[in-house]
């Protein structure tokens, strides 16, 4: 039997793991500070309806998913794991460090399986663009950086920086396999005292630097990951249809005569296997539940993507123009 999974939290993220985990044939129950709304999602996806304080110490409920407002991960994770239930936490885990590792050593004390839904570390062109890098097609990687821009989710505990770049950091950090040893923040509030735009600025032990560009207040959508390499350039750009959203550039560049010269060249665009990365994260999820095996992006992950984001935050007045006028600048 698959393992009994409830989330908790039936918002509009966690609408997408009832459903999914629905098809996958691992929804047991759902649970919300709303009950009507869990209720109704309950007679929707033919499960259970449970209170949240009645959660944890229901024997048939062997795992949670927490889609949670991110200051209440924490405490509830502990809570979870404390109780005998494994647990994947919607990110940011925490909104500090501390928080964040008191919740992953109480996984560790009570051996139960904590993992992180740095969701796009199981994108299929990712990993693809991961075995590539290993398998050195690209050299040696001496430039990351990553743009996440859009217009919305707003929200009024957490800026820009928190909301959108923790899926970039977690795989910032897979492919350079180190946490940078200096990180440089830029923000700018525009509607309030929260970032509506981030910058990040990375340097990682072996000297490889990292940008990272993240706004909520921007015109078009633009979600591309673009590593640089002194054989060959990848670009995952998930904004492009499948057969384009993994391409590899092979410029070359070179020294003659004391003057730099280089070449272009088309890109070639690398078949990428289609696939629903949260379907593909749960899948591993459930995995792990049943093998006890480590998740790819487990606790410490996600303690390290909250010391980049600590490192990186920047504090802000409010804004002095008023939220209109700035919203249609």
């Amino acid at each position: 039997m698959k393992p009994r999974i409830a989330v908790l939290g039936c918002g509009y993220w966690g609408s997408n793991h009832i459903r999914t985990l629905k098809g996958l044939g691992a929804l047991h129950a759902v649970s919300d500070a709303n009950l009507a709304r869990a209720e109704g999602f309950a007679s929707e996806q033919e499960c259970l309806a449970i209170a949240p304080d009645d959660l944890f110490a229901r024997d048939d409920v062997d795992a949670i998913v927490m889609a949670l407002p991110p200051q209440f991960h924490a405490a509830t994770a502990v809570r979870a794991v404390e109780a005998g239930k494994d647990v994947l936490v919607e990110k940011p885990v925490a909104l500090t460090v501390p928080d964040a590792e008191r919740a992953v050593a109480a996984a560790k004390a009570s051996r139960r399986v904590f993992m992180v839904g740095h969701v796009l570390r199981f994108h299929p062109a990712f990993e693809k663009m991961k075995a590539l890098i290993d398998a050195g097609e690209l050299g040696e990687v001496r430039y990351v950086h990553s743009h996440r821009l859009g217009l919305g989710k707003f929200h009024t505990e957490n800026d820009a920086l928190w909301d959108l770049a923790p899926h970039d950091l977690s795989m910032i950090l897979a492919i350079t396999g180190a946490e940078p040893v200096e990180v440089k923040g830029e923000g700018a509030a525009v509607l309030d005292h929260l970032s509506d735009f981030a910058h990040l600025h990375m340097l990682f032990p072996n000297g490889l630097r990292s940008h990272l560009f993240a706004s909520r207040l921007n015109p078009y959508r633009e979600r591309r990951l673009t590593v640089v390499g002194n054989k060959a350039m990848a670009v995952f750009d998930d904004v492009e249809p499948w057969e384009r959203k993994l391409a590899v550039y092979r410029h070359a560049v070179w020294q003659d005569s004391g003057h730099w010269a280089f070449t272009t060249n088309e890109p070639t665009y690398v078949a990428v296997e289609q696939g629903m990365p949260l379907t593909r994260e749960l899948e591993h999820f459930i995995h792990c539940i049943e093998t006890r095996e480590e998740p790819r992006t487990d606790g410490e992950e996600a303690i390290r993507v909250l010391r980049i984001l600590t490192a990186g935050t920047v504090s802000h007045d409010r804004a002095k123009a008023p939220a209109s006028a700035s919203a249609g600048a």
